[in-house]
């Protein structure tokens, strides 16, 4: 093998404006495929997550079914507490044995 095969040139050539439209069109082109997949794959997605909902939904109509008719057979549920009243408050707790400082700071 020669060295010649190996030598770096100083001034490499520069592309032309050929070569610079071909390079735009091979970007674009990759670009819009690029975006052509990215769609499809989150259509396929959203279309995946559909059905697994749907399928859910179907699954659980019975226990949802149930679940209205135990809601109506215990009647309407209460929430009116001590007449309507709401108090708010704050408790604060005391230690009745206060810590020991001797014990602390060994």
């Amino acid at each position: 093998m020669s060295t010649e095969q190996f030598s770096t040139q100083s001034n490499p050539q520069q592309p032309g404006l050929i070569g610079k439209i071909l390079a735009f069109i091979v970007a674009a082109a990759m670009l819009v495929l690029g975006f052509m997949f990215s769609l499809v794959a989150l259509a396929v997605v959203a279309v995946g997550g559909l059905m697994v909902w749907g399928w859910l939904w179907w699954k659980t109509r019975a226990i949802r079914q149930q679940i209205r008719e135990q809601g109506l057979e215990q009647g309407p549920v209460s929430t009116d507490f001590n007449g309507g009243q709401i108090i708010e408050g704050e408790v604060i707790r005391e230690e009745s044995a206060p810590s020991r400082p001797e014990r602390l700071l060994r």
